[in-house]
């Protein structure tokens, strides 16, 4: 799950709060509940209802000027809440995002620490823009969010750079490695291209367990044309011996709603088999702090391409149809 409305927001309150935290030296703090119900049907399997915590978090966020023109800036964000179950809580107890960094008006910005990735910001928007994205296909990449040095340039006439190499010393598991990212982002007028790879040189599966393992590169191209409330987004990601992922999306925007309307699908080297997701939204904001959606899902293809797992992580059962209905709210401030 990602939260389009909830990140952008925190990149409001935080430049609105920038001259009070630089005045009273303090963070600028934000947060959210989140929460969701969920129907999730297996074709000819499990059906199962849940209440959730769908992704609560608190962070803080600070930035000075070190000297004029030069800024340095510090960003923690936690979560795991468990806000729906009280008696499975533990309070906090994960890390979403916290890195440290400087940027200046003429070279850019350098962030070091744990944060989405170069590669995951200019080119997987598709699978990281639903709220409850159960069945969201993302693409095959593999360096994770963890022990990164990031670098983003300005704009060059509406041409941005971006770099990532993660850091992993001879205490990770599988081993020292230094997979990196590149990307260049063009924007004019209402339109934005991207280009991205990731040489997903780490030998061992950092972001998701169904990835593969080996160290092809992964290359993604992303367009995305936004005009007054419509804005479409297409998606290209490929990785040899792994497979392909394409994606489209329409996002309409009228008064205070919000409707979303994607097609997501990815095809294995392995086995040639096909998995696709299309995916509904229907959002709406009753005020500045807070906000309902629903959310449908129907994830369809070749046999056995949709999977329910244990907590264990081992498929128990599978089927070539699943969907997920959900209906959730978020308060953030």
């Amino acid at each position: 799950m990602k939260k389009t409305l909830i990140a952008s927001a925190i990149a409001a309150a935080t430049i609105s709060g920038t001259a009070l935290a630089q005045e009273s030296n303090l963070p600028t703090v934000y947060g959210n509940i989140q929460y969701a119900i969920t129907h999730d049907n297996l074709d000819g399997g499990s059906s199962s209802i849940d209440h959730r915590d769908n992704g609560s978090t608190i962070g803080f966020a600070h930035d000075h000027e070190i000297v004029p023109g030069i800024t340095g800036f510090l960003k923690i964000e936690l979560e795991g809440i468990g806000a729906n179950n009280k008696a499975d809580s533990s309070g906090i107890d994960s890390l979403d995002e916290a890195y440290i960094g400087v940027r200046g008006d003429n070279f850019g910005q350098i962030w070091v620490g744990s944060d989405d990735s170069t590669y995951e910001t200019a080119i997987d928007t598709i699978a990281n823009f639903y709220e409850a994205a159960d069945l969201s296909i993302g693409g095959s990449y593999s360096t994770g969010e963890g022990d990164l040095i990031q670098y983003m340039s300005p704009s060059f006439g509406g041409l941005t750079l971006g770099a990532a190499v993660q850091v992993n010393g001879d205490s990770t598991e599988g081993g020292k490695s230094y997979p990196y990212q590149l990307a260049a982002i063009y924007a004019v007028d209402s339109l934005e291209l991207a280009f991205a790879m990731d040489s997903n040189d780490g030998t061992t599966k950092y972001s998701s367990d169904d990835l593969a393992s080996d160290n092809e590169n992964t290359y993604g191209l992303r367009a995305t044309y936004a005009a007054d409330s419509l804005s479409l987004t297409g998606e290209f990601q490929t990785r040899k011996d792994d497979g392909d992922t394409y994606g489209v999306m329409g996002v309409y925007t009228l008064g205070a709603n919000q409707f979303a309307l994607s097609y997501e699908m990815f095809s294995a080297d392995a086995d040639n088999s096909d998995k696709n997701t299309v995916t509904l939204q229907a959002l709406h904001n009753l005020s500045d702090h807070m906000y309902v959606y629903v959310e449908g899902y129907l994830g369809g293809g070749d046999d056995n391409v949709w999977n329910y797992k244990n907590e264990n992580g081992n498929i128990i059962e599978s089927s070539d149809e699943r969907s997920v209905a959900a209906v959730g709210a978020v308060y953030y401030f």
